[in-house]
């Protein structure tokens, strides 16, 4: 099979930065696997890195879809593997880089997903339910599902929870396309919450509410910029007025920011092939020795 280099990480963990260093050194082109930079307008909020952090290291699956557009871990997964085949055909490396888990196990462990018609009846009925009301609709149909599952993403609680009422619970036998090499970014926790911190400043700083604002005046429904989560949903919040001040909308962004990422590493310890690189340590010269030796092999 053939190689494909894997780093993911938490927020704020650097993994984009690292990623960029490693291809500049190796050649590689770099994939994106994180559920919200797919779509376009979708910056600050989401943390894309910029055609100037890129350093000339060319970047996919970035900006491939529209607001309001539903964008389904098929179609992730299609278009990773269609990226991925043609940076590998051109004699480059690929680097799957991003942290959203079930976008990197869906191509690390070849998940079989089928492409279906969608019941818009019955998901107009699912989007109108809370996170908890679609885990409770799962735990009854469909239990097992919930093991691989992020609980805080609402798009992926719908869509599970209507393969389950649908009854498509029948296992599939998980078919890998590339032999892989996963690193995994670790801090830490203090130092984390503090990169959290301070990356949560200057997003603000540099705009984020008025990205958001401008998302929803160019026609972003409020309904698609909650189910993204996050600093999305919390800012679009804000701007509804549903919090009594800024600083009670900082502190709830800021306290959820760092339970997702607790939550993130809870994701990624279940996978025990994950190499884990020590931030605080040299980074570059413990990644470089892990990918040479998986080149080399």
């Amino acid at each position: 099979m053939n190689k494909l280099l894997v780093i993911t990480g938490t927020n704020a963990s650097g993994k984009s930065g690292l990623g960029i260093e490693l291809a500049k050194k190796y050649g590689a082109e770099i994939v994106s696997a994180d559920s919200r930079q797919v779509f376009e307008g979708l910056d600050l909020g989401s943390g894309k890195v910029t055609p100037e952090e890129m350093q000339g290291v060319r970047h996919h699956l970035l900006d491939v879809a529209k607001p309001n557009d539903f964008f389904s871990l098929v179609d992730f997964q299609e278009q990773a593997y269609a990226a991925i085949d043609d940076i590998l055909s051109r004699g480059r490396k690929a680097f799957l880089v991003g942290g959203t888990g079930l976008y990197i196990n869906a191509v690390v462990d070849g998940y079989q997903i089928k492409r279906e018609t969608p019941d818009m009846q019955l998901r107009a009925e699912l989007t109108a339910k809370t996170n908890e009301e679609l885990i409770e609709i799962i735990r009854q149909h469909h239990p097992q599902a919930l093991e691989k599952l992020d609980l805080n993403n609402t798009q992926r609680l719908e869509r599970a929870a209507e393969r389950a009422i649908k009854g498509d619970t029948a296992e599939r036998v998980n078919q890998p396309r590339y032999e892989t090499l996963v690193l995994g970014v670790t801090w830490p926790r203090a130092e984390l919450y503090e990169r959290i911190r301070i990356r949560l400043d200057k997003r603000l700083e540099e705009g984020m509410i008025d990205e958001v604002r401008g998302l929803r005046e160019q026609g972003a429904t409020d309904e698609f910029l909650y189910g993204l989560g996050l600093e999305y949903r919390y800012i679009l919040m804000y701007l509804r007025g549903e919090f009594d001040s800024f600083d009670a909308f900082y502190n709830k962004l800021f306290m959820e920011i760092r339970h997702l990422a607790k939550e993130q590493m809870t994701w990624f310890r279940k996978r025990k092939d994950i190499r884990w690189i020590d931030m605080t340590k040299d980074a570059m010269g413990e990644a470089e020795k892990l990918i040479d030796e998986f080149y080399a092999g």
